[in-house]
């Protein structure tokens, strides 16, 4: 069965759905809310779900592709699994050092600076990867991929969150996740139509289009004010000087825990765990990549309308941990089953961490204007990244458990969701708060 898509038509249907969704629910009559508004915000939701979308495309895409890329390099047998895993690393390193930097960036030069930035080198990486022919040059490009990753959701979801009202936030935030992660599943079947070097090409290019729309977006007005006052800004001090500041702020990572553990080692060890389950079957790491994310998409537009619903974001965090824990539970216990259940189980895995938008929002909703982008920018990365340790403490638990699999996954599940209920029962519920205000 072949599938044949539209570009344009796909976005072109995305604007007109994202305008008609935004005019409706906001209240025609509020002057606050003018019709210029309305239309900076539609383009602004729609280049930070566009921007995210390539953002999770090549994020994913090297984890589809990285055996063939790597071989047609020369590199195979033992050494083709340890090159995967340098060049993995280096990306996030580059993510880790990226959050940092652009997130400071954010606040002290605007989050349109960032947003634009960062898909303009990640999208340079993107091409220049398609030309490597080495296992440096490779790195290099994984590396400033990632260096410009850590900066488009960050920036992303703060403007979005600053531009729209508050008790319709949830909506935006939504509609950025719901749409960046279907990248997962556009770097899925690409790789299957095109060649791992066409593949690079298309996100770089997917990238520099969404560049053309920047002249329709306007720069957050809260921002706008914090520079007017003359406030510090984009300083980690304002964070780590405070206890309670810095509590705060590793519980917005620690709650994010659970889904990079989803999906760093469940998921991309899909094959290895599938043998270890005896599915009948061999397991693909991109059907389960694409079929995770699948999952996510369902997740991520479920939570966003059910935190507008109950008015709040911790319950639905909650309640999503909760099916989190049951789903892992449904993966590692069910033994022996068709590879087409193993698939299915893996979209409820997606389904079950597609909290992403409402962690991303809860984070951007904890701090002032003036930190806000370093926030949200690092946060993300951090948790993105903390998936070295639980990756560390994962094998360790292999190892003092005989090189079982499935027991040493369910400690760190157990330990992950267990952190992330702890962090989430001290924080604040952030559904009303108002943005408009600064960190001394």
């Amino acid at each position: 069965m072949s599938l044949k898509i539209n570009d344009s038509a796909i976005l072109c249907a995305f604007h007109l759905i994202t305008y008609h969704f935004m005019l409706t629910m906001n209240n025609p009559a509020s002057e606050e809310y003018s019709l210029q508004k309305k239309k900076s915000l539609v383009v602004a939701v729609l280049i930070a779900s566009l921007g995210y979308f390539v953002d999770i495309y090549d994020l994913l895409l090297f984890s589809i592709i990285r055996v063939n890329s790597l071989k047609t390099l020369g590199i195979t047998g033992a050494e083709l699994t340890r090159s995967g895993i340098f060049l993995l690393n280096i990306q996030m390193a580059g993510m880790i050092i990226g959050g940092i930097f652009w997130g400071i960036a954010g606040d002290k030069k605007g989050r349109l600076s960032v947003l634009f930035g960062s898909i303009f080198l990640y999208s340079l990486a993107n091409i220049a990867n398609g030309f490597v022919h080495s296992l440096e040059a490779y790195s290099l490009c994984r590396f400033i991929a990632g260096f410009g990753l850590a900066g488009e959701l960050g920036a992303g979801i703060t403007l979005v969150a600053e531009l729209m009202q508050r008790e319709k936030r949830g909506y935006a935030t939504t509609i950025v996740a719901a749409v960046g992660v279907c990248g997962a599943i556009t770097a899925f079947f690409t790789s299957k139509y095109f060649d791992w070097r066409t593949t690079f090409f298309i996100g770089g290019a997917l990238g520099l289009m969404l560049l053309v729309l920047r002249i329709s977006v306007k720069e957050s007005e809260m921002f706008v004010l914090s520079k007017q006052k003359g406030t510090k800004k984009g300083s980690l001090a304002l964070i780590f000087s405070d206890r309670k500041q810095v509590y705060k702020y590793l519980c917005c990572i620690f709650i994010g825990i659970p889904i990079w553990f989803t999906i760093g080692v469940l998921i991309t060890l899909s094959p290895e765990f599938g043998r270890a389950l005896h599915v009948r079957g061999e397991i693909s790491a991109g059907a389960a990549v694409a079929c995770c994310y699948f999952g996510m998409v369902i997740g991520d537009v479920g939570s966003g309308l059910l935190s507008q619903y109950l008015k709040s974001r911790k319950k639905v965090v909650y309640i999503f941990l909760t099916f989190c824990l049951f789903s892992i539970v449904a993966f590692l216990a069910a033994g022996d089953m068709k590879i087409n259940t193993f698939y299915i189980i893996c979209v409820l895995l997606g389904c079950s961490v597609g909290y992403w938008a409402i962690f991303v929002t809860i984070a951007a909703e904890q701090f002032g204007t003036n930190v806000r982008t370093t926030v949200t920018t690092t946060v993300t990365n951090f948790v993105r990244g903390a998936l070295i340790p639980i990756s560390l403490l994962f094998q360790y638990l292999k190892t003092l458990f005989g090189g079982s699999m499935i027991s040493a996954a369910a400690v760190v599940a157990c330990c992950c969701i267990l952190l992330a209920l702890i962090a989430l029962s001290s924080m604040q519920e952030t559904f009303f708060k108002d943005l408009n205000y600064q960190e001394e």
